[in-house]
């Protein structure tokens, strides 16, 4: 049984369904302050949004394209203390269209010490292992001090001011001396000048020279991940190509669950429980695409993980790697002593 000392994950995750109005729009809900928030239009062609507190609100970045981050004070105007407040922008408000935002909370924001490279800004949670961190590019092999505890186990970085820059992915299961990127379908490559081939560690995370994530001068936003039981799973499994597919195994129900197969030229995809439709029929997003969200017929959520049920190469290829990143709604059972509920199957 997988024990948690997170007994409400809602508190560190929450996803948050809304209706936009095209005019100023509170949102509540979300259970806490969120110090990341992720928008996609539902049922439009509106590109992926994603705002932090670190980089302040109006400060876009699209995880569909390679593109440098814009500022719209008619976005994201406000992170409150159970949600956000949006603006007239379309993209994240368009009025009458349906919206999903994915938010999580980090919070400390004064401590950290060390490293080669100091961020100029931060938000660290360690109980939760997650961190966002804004830096300045050095193009010189640095380290960073991430105040998590224990090693990430994913860590994302975008340029923020260079335009023609992709979206950045090392993960524990490719190696850090590989790469993923977000806004592109390509399968792991060898990158060894992004993280300099070089894990991280329970306090630190390497930087290489490359201009993706450390050119001299540049502007870089980092989110880095770290394994928590019951929380949190970043891991990997093998595709069969099979509707009987692989079953992963989380000790938790998830909330939310990203897979990227490591090879080949599939899209990356994107499920919740709150979009979810009767399984295995939930909805997709894929981080890569502005498309609108798609119903196929492809997962199973359960009380301890998930299984594959489509023999689509986006999540089943024959033979191949899939990584994934999994947040949970209930961890299996709660921590000893607690009120915490055990999660049922869906």
């Amino acid at each position: 049984m997988a024990y948690s000392s997170i007994v409400k994950p809602s508190v560190y995750f929450n996803t948050k369904l809304y209706t936009g109005t095209g005019s100023s729009n509170a949102l509540t809900g979300v259970g806490f302050q969120p110090d990341w928030t992720w928008i996609k239009c539902r049922d439009d062609t509106h590109n992926h949004q994603v705002f932090d507190a670190v980089r302040g609100v109006y400060k876009r970045l699209r995880t569909d394209t390679n593109g440098a981050e814009t500022t719209s004070n008619e976005s994201l105007k406000t992170f409150d203390s159970d949600g956000f407040t949006l603006g007239t922008q379309t993209n994240v408000n368009q009025s009458s269209g349906t919206f999903a935002s994915w938010n999580w909370k980090a919070g400390t924001t004064s401590g950290l010490s060390g490293g080669t490279i100091t961020p100029t800004s931060y938000s660290v949670n360690a109980t939760s292992g997650f961190g966002i961190y804004a830096y300045t590019g050095t193009n010189a092999n640095g380290t960073i001090t991430h105040g998590l505890g224990s090693a990430p186990s994913v860590i994302i970085v975008k340029n923020r001011l260079t335009s023609s820059k992709s979206w950045v992915v090392g993960h524990k299961s490719i190696g850090f001396q590989n790469a993923l990127f977000l806004n592109d379908t390509a399968g792991s490559t060898s990158e060894a000048n992004l993280f300099n081939s070089t894990a991280p560690t329970s306090s630190v995370f390497t930087v290489g020279t490359g201009s993706l994530i450390n050119d001299s001068g540049d502007s870089y936003i980092a989110y880095a991940f770290a394994e928590k039981k019951g929380y949190s799973k970043f891991g990997s499994y093998v595709g069969n190509n099979n509707t009987d597919g692989t079953f992963v195994y989380l000790g938790f129900k998830p909330a939310f669950i990203i897979v990227k197969p490591t090879s080949g030229t599939e899209h990356w995809t994107m499920y919740d429980n709150k979009r979810t439709g009767y399984n295995p029929t939930n909805y997709q997003l894929y981080p890569n695409l502005s498309s609108s969200e798609a119903t196929l017929s492809e997962l199973d959520i359960v009380s301890n993980g998930f299984k594959i049920r489509s023999q689509t190469g986006r999540l089943n290829s024959s033979g191949v790697t899939m990584i994934y990143m999994a947040f949970a709604e209930q961890p299996l059972v709660a921590n000893s002593g607690t009120s915490g509920v055990p999660a049922t199957a869906k």
